[in-house]
């Protein structure tokens, strides 16, 4: 719809653009450095503050250099965590846990030889039982120094982290940050670019309907995302070129836009 209305041939803020704004590019650099050393690194941040697209930034990594390992069901036991990632390094896991542990890392070891570095990327992994990482822990002490394990998650992961039980995990943290809401000239600089990649005009939002998304969307990228996508839709159907002020407000009255103090007194 969105393509036929602008004559565009690809719809804009759609989900599978990967490209990273600059304060992601930093923490893009940083754990592949860490990924030459061995490293334990923790990336966290709130929904919608640009994890995925970090995530998705690392697996594409993957190549002649570096193998890309991710576990995404992370509600999992151990045993079956295993097995995910005996899957995603391409591995037999038609045996016990002992054998896939042992598989693994003389895997690990192989190609280290070949001179392959290695990531493994937990993603949600403030869901995962404490256990089951540290029994994952365990297991990548005996893989080589070229590995590095990342853990992506919601800042719960930290406090469960900062409990004494688990000072053997946190002990082995080489990096870690929180991603914090984006300010106004980053929400801008994302939109912007945006629009550049599906060769629409900057003017295609005015001032005053960008503004109230930047005010609304409180620096959740996500937020962002859906909400210039919900006005351009909106746009089509009220058949304007333009999101205006009165579309962007449109967008925002539907109830899932609304805060907590808005819905208290419906």
């Amino acid at each position: 719809m969105l393509k036929s209305y602008f004559g565009i041939t690809q719809s804009p803020f759609t989900s599978n653009d990967r490209k990273l704004l600059s304060h992601q590019t930093e923490e893009f650099e940083i754990l592949k450095v860490h990924s030459t050393l061995g490293g334990l690194c923790l990336i966290m941040g709130i929904p919608g503050t640009g994890k995925t697209v970090l995530k998705e930034a690392l697996q594409d990594l993957a190549g002649k250099r570096t193998v890309v390992a991710t576990i995404s069901r992370t509600l999992h036991t151990y045993v079956n965590t295993v097995k995910i990632l005996c899957e995603a390094m391409k591995i037999d896991y038609s045996s016990s846990s002992f054998k896939c542990e042992k598989k693994l890392i003389e895997e690990a070891h192989s190609l280290k030889c070949k001179g392959k570095a290695i990531i493994t990327i937990v993603d949600d992994a403030h869901l995962m039982e404490m256990d089951t990482l540290r029994r994952l822990r365990l297991m990548f002490e005996d893989f080589p120094k070229n590995h590095n394990l990342i853990l992506i998650g919601q800042p719960v992961l930290l406090n469960k982290l900062n409990l004494s039980v688990n000072d053997d995990i946190k002990s082995r943290i080489t990096y870690s940050n929180i991603l914090k809401p984006l300010n106004s000239d980053l929400i801008k600089e994302f939109v912007m670019d945006q629009l550049d990649e599906v060769n629409l005009g900057h003017d295609i939002f005015s001032e005053d309907a960008l503004s109230l998304i930047i005010n609304r969307s409180e620096g959740i990228l996500r937020r962002v995302r859906n909400l210039c996508l919900s006005c351009l839709l909106e746009a089509v159907r009220e058949r304007s070129k333009r999101v205006t002020l009165k579309i962007a407000n449109k967008v925002i009255l539907q109830p899932h836009w609304w805060k907590e103090e808005d819905i208290s007194y419906v």
